[in-house]
């Protein structure tokens, strides 16, 4: 048997580690490509080799892949703006990615949906100097974009040019970070449009189900418990002042981290990205205090109607935050549990093996304070019961029995083959390091990255399995039609029907 010797070229890396997984080039960059939290975890997913010519080359032996992530420049600047840069001139374009300390966890109950509405209309409402058509109009003259949002627990803005353009691109950018006019036209454009997404939602079973398991599992007070659109109630209770006062709060130099990539000269960029934003001036931030979430485990089980021949099941319970000291084996573990796509446990029992589902997983949401571990499916509503008791069967056997060595390999070889699908652009590395420093997590998490990985035993799945999975103590959710179930859903205990708003 042949082996590979020599030094690899990263084309040459991909080319082989998909053929070897029996992915589509397109499919493996697309697995790492919702990683953090905001965060929550994709997880990487595999299957044996596909043809007949990937199993050839599957047999083949080859010294392990050694590889460096490039490590952008980082550089703090006097007004507090953390920057990353990394230069890659193989293509004139020039990129930012931009984190902002702020998001709907910030915002009172009465108001939910505020942070969401000032992310939109930041950018769709144009700025003091520049109205929306203006802008639009300079945008597309030069073929750039420039987008701005907020979410549950961070901010975001990004600009994409090309490298004749980067003065005017940097000047459009920084307008809409510090200037946003807030037009009233365009917010009531925006509330009408949220609120006919939020009159539509309860046709879409899909989308009531992590809406209302959020109910479930947080208290009414705390801030992951709601929508980050909010309600038809809370986004009337918003005014223009409001959007004012949340952007004047939290958007400041030394509450961003920027990452900059493409093709520029770093010294020239740093200084065209102080000009921009010299105006802009540092400022101390008093964040609300957001209270804790409660870790509590106690079981629940809960029931929406809704007229339809499925049945939409999550079941879960409280998890880890995303500084969690056993995140990595809890990831490990997760692929084999109910992750790591068709040949996981959960997947392979409820779709593979019984036909139940065409689709059932499970995840850990892991966002800044505690998230929650998950497993989900849908399934024909003859069947319900059953697919639920069979996933919870694989979430007892995973605490219960140490896992086999194929399955502990196989999910880790996945994470350290795949990890190389993180680098595929110089815009994808400078977006984690910009992820990672706004998560706290620490500097070289990508060079250690691997290393944590590695040292994962079969004991440490089976202590984080017995610590961070509860299946007796779980909450349950059912949407669909109960007269049609295979057996009540008394099964698991007293049932809580919710009547939809």
């Amino acid at each position: 048997m042949k082996t590979i010797k020599g030094r690899i070229s990263l084309s040459h890396v991909l080319i082989l580690i998909f053929i070897l997984s029996g992915f589509s080039l397109l499919q493996a960059k697309m697995l790492f490509a919702y990683d953090g939290h905001g965060a929550q975890t994709i997880e990487p997913q595999t299957t044996g080799p596909q043809s007949e010519g990937a199993r050839i080359v599957s047999k083949f032996k080859y010294k392990p892949i050694e590889f460096t992530p490039p490590k952008p420049e980082r550089l703090v600047l006097d007004n507090g703006m953390t920057l990353y840069l990394l230069a890659d001139h193989d293509l004139p374009v020039f990129n930012i990615t931009t984190h902002v300390r702020t998001g709907a966890i910030y915002e009172p109950g009465e108001k939910a949906g505020l942070a969401n509405l000032v992310g939109n209309v930041m950018r769709r409402g144009g700025t003091k100097t520049r109205t929306p058509e203006q802008m639009n109009e300079e945008l597309e003259f030069i073929a750039a974009s420039v987008e701005t949002q907020i979410g549950r627990e961070s901010g975001g803005a990004s600009l994409s040019t090309m490298k004749k353009d980067i003065d005017k691109g940097l000047e459009i950018f920084a307008d809409v970070l510090m200037n946003p006019a807030f037009p009233e036209d365009m917010i009531r454009k925006e509330k009408d449009e949220i609120l006919e997404d939020i009159r539509r939602e309860n046709d879409n079973p899909g989308q009531i189900v992590f809406r209302e398991f959020r109910k479930i599992l947080y208290k009414k007070e705390h801030p992951y418990s709601r929508r980050t659109i909010g309600y038809k109630d809370t986004i009337e209770n918003i005014n223009r002042d409001d959007m004012i006062a949340f952007h004047k709060k939290y958007f400041h130099p030394n509450n961003v981290i920027m990452g900059i990539s493409g093709d520029f000269d770093a010294r020239e960029i740093v200084e065209k990205i102080k000009i921009v934003f010299a105006e802009w001036e540092k400022t101390e931030i008093d964040f609300p205090k957001v209270p804790a979430v409660e870790k509590e485990f106690q079981r629940s089980v809960n029931y929406i109607y809704k007229d339809v021949n499925q049945a939409h099941v999550v079941f879960g319970h409280i998890g880890i935050h995303r500084l969690s000291k056993d995140y990595f084996p809890i990831n490990i573990m997760n692929f084999i549990l109910g992750g790591g796509g068709f040949t996981s446990r959960i997947p392979s029992k409820v779709r593979s093996d019984e036909g139940l589902a065409y689709s059932a997983y499970s995840a850990f949401h892991t966002p800044g304070d505690l998230g929650f571990f998950f497993a989900a499916c849908q399934t024909k509503s003859e069947s319900t019961v059953k697919a639920i008791n069979l996933a919870l069967d694989e979430v007892r056997k995973i605490r219960d029995e140490l896992i086999d060595d194929d399955e502990l390999e196989l999910a880790k070889d996945t994470y350290i083959n795949q990890f190389i699908f993180k680098f595929t652009s110089s815009a994808s590395i400078v977006g984690q390091m910009v992820e990672i420093e706004y998560e706290g997590l620490p500097l070289d998490y990508l060079e250690t990255y691997v290393d944590n990985i590695k040292v994962i035993t079969k004991e440490d799945i089976e202590r984080v399995a017995k610590e961070y999975l509860h299946p007796d103590n779980i909450k349950l959710l059912v949407i669909g039609d109960m007269k049609q179930f295979d057996k009540p859903l008394t099964e698991f205990g007293e049932v809580n029907t919710i009547e939809l708003e």
